[in-house]
């Protein structure tokens, strides 16, 4: 986004409004792991601690879901150096 045309306070605030937004998709994600982990690896609740075997599953789950992450993030960052160059064309 380009904020050359805004005056200080104007890209201020826009900024902060980023900021915000990146939060509020940060908080999701986070909330959207934490549910899926316990909801697929802990189902003995008959002691406060994790087992082992849950304890070994969230730990897959949640290495999972940031590899896979990292790579939509790549492919994601790939297709828009292909539209930016092709737009540049």
């Amino acid at each position: 986004m380009d904020f050359s045309t805004m005056n200080a306070a104007e890209q201020a605030h826009m900024s902060k409004i980023i900021e915000k937004r990146q939060m509020q998709d940060f908080m999701r994600m986070y909330s959207s792991l934490v549910e899926r982990c316990f909801n697929s690896c802990c189902n003995d609740f008959t002691s406060k601690a994790l087992s082992s075997k849950e304890e070994q599953c969230v730990l897959n789950c949640t290495d999972k879901f940031l590899k896979h992450s990292e790579r939509v993030g790549a492919r994601f960052a790939e297709q828009n150096a292909e539209a930016m160059n092709a737009g540049n064309k």
